[in-house]
């Protein structure tokens, strides 16, 4: 199915049974910290402890 079509019909269930209070406020967190962090990585910089060595793929 259309990736657009599931949003579609996902929104339509939405408003048809609205989701608890509880649920809204908890979505509505998820995105303030995803919001933050790419914030924070966009203007300040991802620190060098946060970040991961990389190994080089050896290819044969």
């Amino acid at each position: 199915m259309d990736p657009l079509t599931r949003a579609l019909i996902r929104m339509a269930q939405w408003l048809r049974h609205p989701p608890s209070r509880r649920t809204v406020q908890i979505i509505v967190v998820v995105l303030i910290v995803a919001t933050a962090l790419v914030l924070v990585e966009r203007f300040i910089g991802w620190p060098d402890w946060a970040t991961t060595d990389r190994v080089p793929i050896r290819r044969m």
